[in-house]
């Protein structure tokens, strides 16, 4: 009995400087590894980068420190960390394996956080979806449409489809098409969508704009009104030509012609 309890003894004493040195490690180096994230996550809100990489950053310095701390805790017991690192690898690699194609779009994620194809608040058009970017994830990029709907989309689909950013940059032409009848009078047709763009508020005025007769189409002359803008004002310029257009023409009498189609019939005698 004797026996036993100085074997215990010596356990105790043998292992409970480990343990209590394991444990303080864990609690300081966890606490440590917390203020070096919020210390990081701070000097990149400095810095003013995106939004959207300081918290896969912080978090993921975060998460590598703890690990650290983890294995030099396992160290203190007499543990070979090399043993640890080894199965911590067969373990990624079967977890890879299992999730390859999500890993993938994880890696098209940090490829988008990094070299910024867009951005939180830009509005893109990709795999035949369109919409505001609300929120870009590791995984996934959440889109907000027109008409408040929420699209989610694989990352991976991203980077390996054509990515249009429609509000990249800061001005936008406003693409438009107005026809007119071939009876009516072309200088006077130009002189009133002129007059209509320079009444827009939000055109800007230093640009150039674009009235052209683009096309002698079927049945109208067709005009190409491309003025500038900026990009937050693209639809507002829009609405606004297709309106005041239409009633400025009719003030002065020039149609907008439709298809049609004459029927020329002949009688034949029996």
């Amino acid at each position: 009995m004797e026996v036993e309890l100085s074997k215990i003894t010596e356990m105790v004493v043998s292992y409970a400087p480990k343990v209590l040195g394991a444990i303080l490690t864990l609690v300081i180096g966890f606490w440590i590894a917390n203020i070096v994230s919020k210390k990081v996550r701070k000097a990149m809100e400095k810095r003013e980068i995106d939004p959207s990489l300081t918290p896969f950053l912080t978090s993921l310095i975060g998460v590598g420190l703890k690990i650290l701390i983890l294995l030099s805790a396992a160290s203190m017991f007499g543990l070979e960390v090399t043993s640890f690192v080894a199965i911590f690898g067969a373990l990624g690699l079967a977890i890879g394996m299992a999730l390859q194609g999500n890993l993938s779009h994880m890696a098209a994620g940090i490829l988008i956080l990094f070299f910024k194809p867009f951005k939180v608040g830009d509005f893109i058009i990709t795999n035949g979806y369109s919409g505001t970017v609300k929120e870009i994830q590791i995984f996934n990029t959440i889109l907000t449409t027109l008409d408040n709907r929420i699209i989610i989309i694989p990352n991976g689909t991203i980077t390996s489809s054509p990515l249009e950013n429609l509000t990249k940059n800061e001005i936008r032409k406003v693409p438009m098409t107005f026809g007119i009848g071939y009876n009516d009078d072309i200088d006077k047709a130009r002189q009133i969508i002129s007059q209509v763009v320079n009444n827009c508020p939000e055109v800007l005025k230093d640009q150039p704009v674009d009235i052209l007769v683009s096309e002698l189409a079927d049945s109208s002359v067709n005009f190409a009104v491309r003025p500038w803008c900026k990009t937050e004002d693209f639809w507002t310029v829009h609405f606004y030509m297709q309106e005041h257009i239409k009633k400025e023409f009719d003030k002065n009498g020039i149609g907008i012609p439709f298809p049609q189609m004459d029927v020329h019939m002949h009688k034949t005698e029996a």
